[in-house]
């Protein structure tokens, strides 16, 4: 990949599209374009097809979606499955028509059958039932990652789509209405802490198991993905190892400091037993992250306390 081709990144604002971008610089690609949300609105059709159209990227890469946890997928249900679906579909069928010669299309594990064999195989898609607390949001996904497919097959394009497993990082949300676990539980023991080590409420029973992965590392993937051509047109990436959400809660809580107990709601969901990824294809192709788990939660624990003024203004 030329360093001066264009580079549309959509949603280069929040973690993952920050990410891309900070590492695309350091390595000296030099015709970047993002676009903030007020300046584009992903989910109007004719104003994506008029700024492609204007700006003609080489490439554009998909990091823009409306994402949250448990809490935010039940309560808005019907903006999660339309505003995904009116976001990539623009995206995707701008850079159809307008002859972009390479489409990224990020989406999620949550793509996979709630009871799917672990660890989760690119082939098991589409082969059961969904988890109901976030179907919303992965039946979206499920239709990016068949548009790209479509067009891989009927027009030849390199059209690829990354299905990363739980990303967590430096630039976070760390909003306790919106926010996905990690940094969900990092906030709440952050504030326990100074609350004389009060005791902090988790949801669920702490058995569920998870996969992590640092965003830098999800970005190097991304990377990998545009600087070689990929054979397929679906791949998993993250580390291939998960944990139990008590686990999580423990290492986070050592990492932060706090010494107060942890007390397990069991009223609240657990969700997906357990969502590890088989990242087989992608370490056969010769990619792999390279930030162990506590390293990275100690990296985004430093910047959270480096950026606490900006995460206190967020909704506690």
């Amino acid at each position: 990949m030329q360093k001066d081709k264009k580079i549309y990144i959509a949603g280069h604002r929040g973690m993952v599209g920050g990410a891309i971008w900070r590492i695309l610089e350091s390595r000296g690609y030099t015709n970047l374009i993002g676009a903030t949300s007020s300046e584009l609105d992903l989910r109007e059709q004719e104003a994506v097809r008029n700024f492609i159209s204007l700006h003609k990227p080489d490439v554009i890469i998909d990091a823009a979606a409306r994402v949250g946890g448990i809490l935010a997928n039940n309560n808005f249900p019907y903006q999660f499955i339309m505003e995904n679906m009116l976001i990539q579909n623009n995206l995707i069928d701008a850079a159809l028509k307008n002859d972009t010669e390479k489409f990224i299309f990020l989406g999620s594990s949550c793509i996979y059958p709630k009871f799917a064999p672990q660890p989760l195989k690119e082939d098991y898609l589409l082969t059961d039932s969904l988890e109901p607390t976030n179907e919303w949001y992965a039946i979206a996904k499920i239709t990016g990652v068949k548009a790209c497919e479509a067009i891989r097959k009927q027009f030849g394009k390199d059209y690829v789509s990354l299905m990363p497993t739980n990303l967590y990082g430096t630039h976070d949300n760390f909003d306790l209405n919106t926010s996905h676990v990690l940094p969900a539980m990092m906030r709440k023991f952050h504030e326990a802490k100074l609350n004389g080590n009060a005791p902090v409420t988790l949801w669920g029973s702490g058995t569920p198991m998870r996969e992590f992965l640092f965003v830098d590392d999800m970005a190097e993937g991304v990377i990998f993905a545009l600087e070689n051509t990929l054979p397929d047109y679906l791949y998993n990436v993250g580390t291939g190892v998960d944990l139990t959400i008590k686990e999580l809660a423990e290492t986070i809580q050592k990492i932060v400091g706090h010494t107060g107990e942890i007390v397990w709601d069991s009223s609240k969901p657990d969700g997906t037993p357990r969502k590890l990824m088989d990242v087989s294809k992608m370490h056969d192709l010769g990619w792999k992250h390279k930030i162990d788990l506590e390293e990275g939660i100690k990296k985004t624990y430093e910047w959270f306390l480096q950026n606490i003024d900006s995460v206190k203004k967020v909704t506690i």
